[in-house]
């Protein structure tokens, strides 16, 4: 396998300039220290991130932890886009630890990615690991993809939202988490 700061030397060839002058010396080594950091949710295990952090509870009201910052790369251009994460999910039983959901998180974002596909693995991973009364998980995120090249819309936003158990099946309790989420 080639190492990846040869691949970005040879990129900084390949657009005309030379990865020898002062400024870009270095580049190469630190473009592939960033892209290993950027995509290291696939070295990421959810049962280790999780690590027994799942606690009895008596509770059945809606638990929310909402504007979690998410960064991830768009696996179409491998630009970034960022925004804000909301979950919610009612619990059967047992809840999670509150930092183990923005964890959860990042471990899916720092992939190569699509909003659409990333909302979905976080939902399906709280089902795994919850086994809630529901859930509930909303993205709303800029793409550098759209804003920087192509289209160039710098003010887009894009918004997914991914539900399962009551949050799919009782618009009501859905309601709930859109209001909550929006305070």
């Amino acid at each position: 396998m080639i190492p990846m700061d040869t691949l970005f030397k040879k990129l900084i060839q390949a657009i005309g300039e030379d990865p020898n002058r002062n400024g870009l010396k270095h580049t190469p080594k630190r473009a592939a220290d960033a892209l290993q950091f950027l995509t290291s949710g696939y070295d990421q295990d959810l049962t280790k991130i999780v690590n027994g952090a799942l606690f009895p509870t008596d509770t059945d009201g809606m638990i929310i932890v909402k504007d979690i910052e998410c960064y991830s790369l768009c696996e179409h251009h491998l630009l970034p886009f960022v925004g804000k994460v909301h979950v919610g999910y009612i619990p059967n039983k047992k809840i999670i630890g509150l930092s183990k959901i923005p964890r959860i998180i990042d471990m899916y974002a720092r992939r190569l990615q699509v909003q659409e596909r990333l909302g979905q693995q976080i939902c399906d991973a709280l089902q795994l690991i919850l086994k809630p009364v529901g859930v509930g998980v909303m993205i709303e995120a800029s793409h550098f993809c759209m804003m920087m090249r192509g289209v160039e819309k710098q003010h887009s936003i894009a918004v997914t939202s991914h539900v399962a158990g009551s949050f799919k099946r009782d618009a009501r309790t859905r309601q709930e988490f859109l209001e909550l989420i929006r305070r």
